[in-house]
């Protein structure tokens, strides 16, 4: 299976083989690519410059089967969790129809709806279900479709970043938070058990990194860019001074983490996570685990979306250091 991940600054393929039980590294490559529009696939135009640019990563990855799973940008995509009386499957079917025309800030007719069922609570009083409500703009995933179609490959499934970064770095048996920093969004969410609990998109992000060193240090927004992937947080370089313009902004983002988290706890009356796992590109910046543990004071780490495949040793050391960038590709493909 190939996980394609459409960033607005990267594009992320990454094709696994299903091996038993667990999945093995086949082929993988990241190409950059600049969005023109906020929203990806605006028009026709950009369309056809971004399947040229995919074909051409397809290519040099070396990547072999056309039958790819693609993620969709976590700013376009509406999920709840809804707690419902305890139904049968046939019934939550239906219900969660009638829900979703309560929650979903756009008609329900022009949504795309899925849904999954997290957890049949037998126990408590009354019994619940706890289903997690996904809806989509049905004209966005239609460009997806087409996208898909014009790069010659063959669209299984469309699913939220959250939900494949979960798949491929969270653990099954914990409840953690995920900070995924794109380049316009951080994208937050409470994973359970592997299972997406709830999300929220702030646009806090690593653009918004790069800006503050650009204006901090009166330098050009590229040099900014290098200095914030070569010095991150470390006090040793430049006389801590990258430090000192970053720390306000992930500040900010820390400050969000709080919030969700303890929007969360007072939602579900649920155990808070026990760690935080950072991805995204942001994620490689020297020092940024070390700089959030101490702002949320909770064990903060980067996530490895490799950790949970085969990969042979070359691949590996290649891969060293890229491994934030690829946590919703590999998530991706590991979908079954």
């Amino acid at each position: 299976m190939i996980g394609l991940d459409i960033g607005s600054k990267t594009i992320k393929i990454v094709e696994l083989d299903k091996i038993r039980n667990t999945f093995k590294l086949k082929a993988s490559g990241i190409i950059g690519y600049k969005s023109t529009t906020p929203e990806h696939l605006a028009d026709d135009k950009e369309a056809a410059v971004l399947s040229d640019v995919i074909r051409k990563l397809h290519k040099e990855a070396k990547i072999v089967g056309r039958e790819a799973v693609v993620s969709i940008p976590e700013t376009q995509v509406y999920t709840r969790l809804i707690h419902f009386p305890m139904l049968t499957d046939s019934e939550i079917a239906s219900a969660v129809k009638w829900e979703a025309e309560q929650y979903i800030p756009f008609p329900i007719e022009e949504a795309v709806i899925d849904y999954q069922i997290i957890d049949k609570k037998e126990n408590t009083s009354p019994p619940q279900v706890l289903v997690l409500l996904i809806a989509a703009p049905k004209l966005l995933v239609n460009r997806y479709v087409k996208l898909l179609d014009m790069c010659k490959l063959e669209l299984v499934a469309i699913e939220t970043e959250l939900m494949a970064i979960a798949r491929s770095t969270c653990p099954v048996d914990q409840t953690v938070m995920v900070a995924d920093f794109g380049a316009r969004s951080t994208n937050i969410a409470i994973v359970k058990n592997s299972n997406l609990m709830m999300s929220r998109s702030i646009p806090t992000a690593g653009n918004a990194l790069t800006r503050a060193v650009a204006q901090g240090l009166g330098i050009e927004v590229q040099q900014a860019e290098e200095y914030k992937k070569t010095y991150g947080l470390s006090s040793a370089n430049l006389n801590g001074k990258i430090k000192s313009v970053l720390a306000p902004v992930l500040r900010m983002v820390a400050d969000e983490i709080k919030k969700a988290i303890h929007y969360y706890q007072s939602e579900s009356d649920s155990e808070p996570p026990k760690s935080i796992i950072l991805t995204g590109g942001t994620a490689g910046m020297p020092e940024v685990a070390s700089l959030m543990t101490e702002l949320l004071g909770i064990e903060v780490s980067i996530g490895n979306p490799f950790a949970k495949i085969q990969i042979d040793k070359d691949a590996a050391n290649m891969l060293l250091g890229y491994s934030p960038f690829y946590a919703i590709s590999v998530g991706l493909a590991m979908r079954e």
